[in-house]
């Protein structure tokens, strides 16, 4: 299948297009504006609260004819532009196939070694977010703004957690897992050439993901690469950038400020971390980028995670210090003990957090909402300085292939460390109200993540979707559901080059992502909660239809809420979610008749932990028959805390290949 790298076949019609579009786009834009200035977010409120001079209602009454004029003068323009535009859309391609060649701006992609299904497993990590990337006077609606702003730093944000090195910290003491600030500093990543595992045969694991910072150009060097990668070395094929530090149970589970660093054979000792800006960094004049005291979330902050800073030495001999601080500054937040933070569950077999970073060595990303064609491009360049490969302007607009007229796409982007194979996309013919301007369906993708020593091509699978989002439209739902399942088992089909007698390609995972606007403990989203996807995917959050586990949460926040001090940062968010109190006040909760509507300050017994719309399902059926996949980590991110009304999730997947594994 070809990939397709630009929206129209050949650039006589892109001209046409570009052209359409520059006529349409004062009128878009001053509409956007018009609307805006009328829909304030709370943040704003409040920042005119304290204004006595009511200078913001003056600026509206004076920019408001000043635009109403300009609007009226756009319009016949704008007509033209849509006489033209709207007939060019029957040739527009489905999406937009990015990968980028200068692969030494890929922080991510040159970390990648080719998986060749010998020894070890290997794990997978996938993402999703839903991240409200709607032209500005709609996102207001959401209590968001400033789409373009939001738009560059979530990438920001998230290429720069998941390109943190990952470390993980074995505990032998079961009983005592706090460990000091200063103590933990002391703890150094495996020297030189000697980056084997540690095992330990009884303990307790935590994994404690880092913080990676590139050089002042945010960029890397290919000399010190590969000094950087020596130094934190590669544990086995699963576990790409990882290091092991085992902590033993002595004097109650601390480390001794002046104990002298013995891992992996090599003893050092490192002073307090210093802070380091990326060069690259830009001050937001919006709350949402704002970085306050405690914000982990963006790496370009100066204040410190509340728990601990590491600062890792790397490669023989003397270190100059000033090269540590351009190369390499980890910050680690230990996994505690805690209801809900990553632990090891007797009834769970894997680990599962509330965590303010994205995972490191994120390898796949689906995002939806992001339908606003300019704050897609920021974000696009932002992700494409960890992820090599990615599929954005994903849809179809004016009549074509659907059944009424888009105004705008799905609004679904991918982002892959592995090169995609193929792709697909469908559009949801039933869409309804205001979801039914939008090409709202499903995007599918084959990506390939290694090969055999015999030369066949190990696959993977995954699907992106965003369904319809009005409340009461369960029907809809299910037969979206359904649509997507027939559309998957179609595009497996038609990509697979495989036979049974003779498989030429061997498929590792096959996997869901997406919000699909229903969660699993409202009484009025039983359908779905039953609908027969939940057969053939599992749900790691999932006991039943009705029912989550205990530590799952959800992922829908309140709105109003979103600039509150208690929340406003990805350190606060995380604290608030681990509570109880903190999640009824500030995540939307599955509906219920015995319950008033109002969010804020509810005290009554709620059912579950908040409404997780934003899912993540895999499934073993159509797998290669030889492999094992299972959940190694399950998370819920609070990274892009004040830039959205979502919770990211993650998941780490692992396939098992049988051969020497553990």
């Amino acid at each position: 299948m070809v990939l397709y790298t630009s929206p129209f076949p050949n650039s006589f019609l892109s001209v046409l297009h570009s052209l359409s579009w520059g006529l349409i786009f004062p009128c878009y834009w001053l509409a956007d504006r018009l609307v805006a200035s009328f829909v304030p977010t709370t943040y704003e409120k409040r920042q005119r609260a304290d204004d006595p001079c009511y200078f913001h209602a003056l600026c509206i009454i004076i920019t408001t004819p000043i635009y109403l004029a300009l609007l009226v003068a756009s319009l016949p323009f704008a007509l033209i532009g849509f006489l033209l535009w709207s007939p060019l859309q029957s040739a527009r391609r489905p999406y937009i196939y990015s990968r980028l060649k200068d692969k030494n701006h890929a922080n991510g992609a040159t970390l990648l070694t080719e998986w060749k299904a010998a020894g070890n497993g290997k794990s997978f990590c996938f993402g999703s977010a839903n991240v409200c990337l709607l032209p500005d006077s709609l996102a207001r609606f959401n209590n968001v703004f400033n789409t373009q702003a939001r738009a560059k730093e979530i990438g920001r944000r998230i290429r720069n957690g998941a390109s943190r090195p990952q470390i993980k910290i074995y505990i032998d003491s079961p009983t005592n897992t706090s460990i000091s600030a200063a103590s933990f500093s002391s703890l150094v990543s495996p020297q030189g050439g000697d980056s084997t595992n540690r095992t330990v045969n009884a303990g307790i694991k935590r994994t404690t993901s880092m913080e990676y910072k590139g050089d002042n150009s945010g960029l890397n060097n290919s000399e010190d690469g590969g000094e950087d990668k020596a130094g934190v070395g590669e544990p086995n094929e699963g576990e790409e950038n990882t290091c092991i530090v085992r902590i033993n149970g002595e004097d109650n589970g601390h480390l001794s400020d002046t104990e002298p660093d013995t891992v992996n054979g090599q003893a050092h000792t490192s002073g307090p971390a210093e802070p380091s800006l990326e060069g690259d960094a830009e001050i937001s004049k919006t709350p949402n980028h704002k970085q306050k005291e405690g914000d982990s979330g963006s790496l370009d902050s100066y204040s410190a995670s509340r728990e601990s800073l590491v600062k890792v030495r790397v490669g023989d001999g003397t270190v100059d210090q000033s090269t540590v601080n351009n190369k390499l500054l980890y910050k680690a937040s230990i996994m505690k003990k805690t209801s809900v933070r990553k632990k090891k569950h007797t009834d769970e077999t894997f680990d599962y957090e509330i965590s303010a970073f994205f995972p490191a060595n994120l390898d796949f990303l689906c995002l939806q909402e992001v339908f606003d064609k300019r704050a897609a491009e920021k974000l696009k360049d932002q992700l494409h300085h960890y992820f090599e490969y990615i599929v954005y302007d994903v849809g179809v607009y004016s009549c074509h292939a659907c059944c009424s007229f888009k105004f705008v796409n799905s609004g679904l982007l991918f982002a892959s460390r592995y090169p995609v194979m193929d792709a697909a996309y469908h559009c949801y013919p039933n869409g309804r109200g205001m979801d039914s301007l939008a090409s709202k369906g499903a995007l599918f993708l084959k990506v390939q993540v290694g090969s055999t020593p015999q030369d066949q091509r190990i696959v993977g699978y995954i699907s992106c979707t965003h369904l319809q989002a009005i409340a009461g439209d369960t029907t809809v739902r299910c037969e979206q559901l359904d649509m997507l399942q027939d559309w998957l088992s179609e595009f497996r089909k038609s990509t697979s080059s495989s036979s049974t007698a003779n498989p030429e390609e061997l498929v590792a995972f096959d996997v869901i992502c997406g919000d699909l606007n229903f969660d699993n403990c409202s009484s009025d989203d039983k359908l779905e909660q039953q609908h027969s996807l939940f057969t053939h995917y599992k749900d790691p959050c999932r006991i039943g239809p009705g029912e989550d586990k205990p530590w799952a949460i959800g992922t829908l926040l309140d709105p109003e809420g979103l600039y509150d001090e208690e929340v406003c940062t990805p350190d606060n968010l995380q604290k608030a979610l681990e509570s109880e109190e903190g999640r009824k006040g500030y995540l939307v909760y599955p509906t219920s008749k015995n319950h008033s509507s109002s969010q804020k300050g509810r005290k009554a017994s709620l059912k579950g932990n908040g409404r997780r719309i934003d899912y993540m399902l895999y499934t073993e059926e159509g797998l290669y028959l030889e492999w094992k996949v299972e959940v190694e980590e399950f998370s819920f991110i609070t990274q892009l805390a004040g830039l959205t009304d979502h919770l990211p999730v993650a998941m780490r997947l692992v396939v098992s290949t049988g051969e020497d594994d553990p």
